[in-house]
């Protein structure tokens, strides 16, 4: 790009940068989506610099642009959100089994007390049963090692055992042998 193209950008950057952070300001639910919005417009009009019209219809221009690239984003965030709803209710039937009503309540409570441990805790506890990894694994995912990991690990299943007896919740640990059977355990 010569010199007089970008002292052309440059320009029309300067002089309508803070006005259309605004546009998007007002517009967005966040300050994050605000700034793509801005962002995507500016590159646009470095991509069309050729395209800037001149004196203040640069700036008319610029507010049409973010006004097509708002349309846009707010397009991906309607597809975004009904996908997400699609894939939750898919999510939902694909693992979702009955309870007896007794038991409904210990799930309930068994997750009130996993919420309200340590995040260190519920991410141990998580990586375990969720994500199936072993100590060493998770001392690869955490950068640390293997045996301060099952340190953590054991404090963490002691907290939580702990949390569930004082909520009223009947824990029944896996037995060695099952745990050796299927090579984990929480």
């Amino acid at each position: 790009m010569d010199d007089t193209r970008r002292d052309r950008y440059e320009a029309v950057y300067l002089a309508g940068y803070e006005r259309i952070l605004g546009y998007a300001m007002r517009r967005c639910d966040s300050p994050e989506d605000a700034a793509d919005v801005v962002a995507e417009t500016f590159e646009i009009a470095w991509r069309r610099v050729a395209d800037l019209p001149p004196g203040e219809e640069a700036r008319l221009w610029l507010y049409g642009v973010a006004r097509n690239v708002l349309a846009n984003h707010r397009r991906r965030q309607t597809r975004h959100h009904a996908r997400r709803a699609e894939l939750t209710e898919e999510l939902a039937q694909l693992y979702a089994r009955p309870f007896p009503a007794e038991e409904n309540l210990e799930m309930g409570a068994i997750g009130r007390v996993f919420r309200e441990l340590p995040d260190d805790d519920r991410e141990l506890l998580a990586l375990v049963a969720w994500e199936g990894l072993d100590a060493g694994e998770i001392a690869r995912v955490l950068g640390g090692s293997r045996n301060a990991v099952r340190i953590r690990l054991h404090r963490a299943r002691r907290r939580f055992s702990r949390a569930l007896a004082a909520a009223g919740v009947e824990y029944m640990p896996v037995s060695r042998s099952a745990q050796v059977q299927t090579g984990r355990s929480l």
